[in-house]
């Protein structure tokens, strides 16, 4: 039987490569320029965290981390907030020097020649020229490269969030596996975070120390009190709006300080889930906002998956950046399934 094996870029705590290990993909190593991430990626997978920029990488540190595989795979996704519509309007952002690394990950493929290739990354990258030259590159060397805009609950991922996965191949043609659920038995907060133990704003569980709510202050008390489950801001009496939204231009913006709904798929979770000012991410019934531990869930981390290193202090911003920042371990699952019935199929 062919040895497949893969490196995971940009790995952070490992949410694309807990995906691939669970569909059966060897993930040799992962690399990323954030050190804080190397306790979760090696604490939850049987695989290596290399502390080190792409921009750095060369074709002979790639080739040492492939032991004699018969099929290399390289995959990643690069950091996308310079391509998030959260953050172009700021024409400042394509100076961004996370908007390169792409061209930084297609240098690496010229070279090192990998088999399979997969990218995950936020939708609006489609409409860029790094991403169109990435194409390009890869259908020049030979590649069979096929990418999609897939929204997220056809596969079983609990959030209402759209992502590209572009997938190539030197083996043959290659697609994403179909959709994995109907709407009817899309997975909703309900079925993910419906369970776990209540808790006020600004607690922390007894029984598990990820459970753990950030504090909430006084006038937003009052606000989360009179929120509903999708709906806004609007629902409040007038001495509780923000100012900002008492403006015309502030008016659209809707989902901020806003309540989930049970029966629904959570929104995009964003490496500030835990605020309740910075989205719909209030708790459908209780009076805080998500819990680091449900951003994990709903980010389909399973729940023995540990984040906190005991050996470090717990910031919620660290540790919801991990989070937020994340490859949802499902769609690595999808993306590692895909893979591997490609390659059975060609060999």
């Amino acid at each position: 039987m062919m040895r497949a094996r893969a490196i995971d870029l940009f790995c952070g705590v490992g949410g694309l490569t807990h995906g691939l290990i669970k569909a059966g993909i060897p993930v040799v190593a992962g690399i990323d320029n954030d050190k804080t991430c190397r306790y979760a990626f090696e604490k939850n997978n049987n695989s290596t965290f290399i502390n080190k920029s792409i921009k750095e990488l060369t074709k002979q540190d790639l080739g040492k981390l492939y032991p004699k595989a018969d099929i290399k795979i390289l995959v990643g996704c690069a950091p996308c907030q310079s391509f998030s519509k959260h953050t172009q309007k700021n024409k400042n952002r394509s100076k961004d020097g996370k908007w390169k690394l792409l061209y930084s990950f297609s240098n690496l493929v010229t070279s090192v020649k990998p088999d399979i290739v997969s990218m995950e990354n936020v939708a609006e990258i489609q409409k860029h020229r790094v991403f169109k030259d990435f194409v390009k590159n890869l259908s020049s060397m030979g590649y069979s490269v096929f990418w999609k805009v897939i929204y997220c609950p056809d596969y079983g991922i609990p959030q209402n969030r759209r992502r590209l996965v572009l997938l190539a191949s030197k083996l043959g043609k290659i697609e994403i596996i179909p959709k994995t659920h109907p709407p009817s038995r899309y997975k909703t907060v309900s079925d993910v975070i419906g369970k776990l133990e209540t808790i006020e704003d600004g607690a922390i569980s007894l029984k598990d120390s990820m459970h753990r709510a950030w504090s909430l202050s006084r006038i937003n008390k009052k606000r989360i009190r009179q929120s509903l489950p999708g709906g806004t801001w609007r629902d409040w009496e007038e001495k509780l709006r923000c100012q900002c939204h008492r403006k015309n231009s502030g008016q659209s913006y809707s989902a901020v300080y806003g309540r989930m709904e049970w029966d629904k798929p959570a929104p995009t979770i964003t490496t500030q889930f835990y605020s309740y000012g910075t989205g719909r991410f209030g708790h459908p019934t209780q009076n805080r906002a998500l819990s680091l531990r449900e951003g994990a869930l709903l980010q389909t981390f399973p729940k023995y998956y540990d984040f906190i290193d005991p050996e470090q202090p717990i910031y919620f911003s660290r540790i919801g950046t991990h989070i937020g920042n994340a490859v949802p371990p499902r769609l690595g699952y999808i993306i590692g399934k895909t893979i591997k019935e490609h390659i059975e199929g060609v060999t």
